[in-house]
């Protein structure tokens, strides 16, 4: 491989991070933005900042399975 090759392989490596990273901060502040909007009457940040902790358990698996989800997405898209 000459130095032409790497750079495009690297370039294109770089390229994937980007929409990943971004694929990932939309697919989080959707999720967050729904999950609140379902919970109208709780203020979610709220309990945790209070030590809610199943509050935080709920929030960290949402975060996490919507993670999963665009990880599989770019993966194989």
């Amino acid at each position: 491989m000459d130095a032409q090759q790497i750079f495009l392989a690297y370039l294109i490596t770089f390229g994937w991070a980007i929409v990943g990273s971004l694929s990932m901060a939309i697919g989080v502040f959707l999720a967050l933005k729904l999950f609140t909007l379902a919970t109208r009457g709780v203020d979610e940040w709220k309990l945790i900042k209070e030590g809610n902790v199943p509050m935080a358990i709920i929030l960290a698996a949402l975060i996490l399975s919507i993670g999963i989800v665009v990880a599989s997405i770019t993966r194989n898209g």
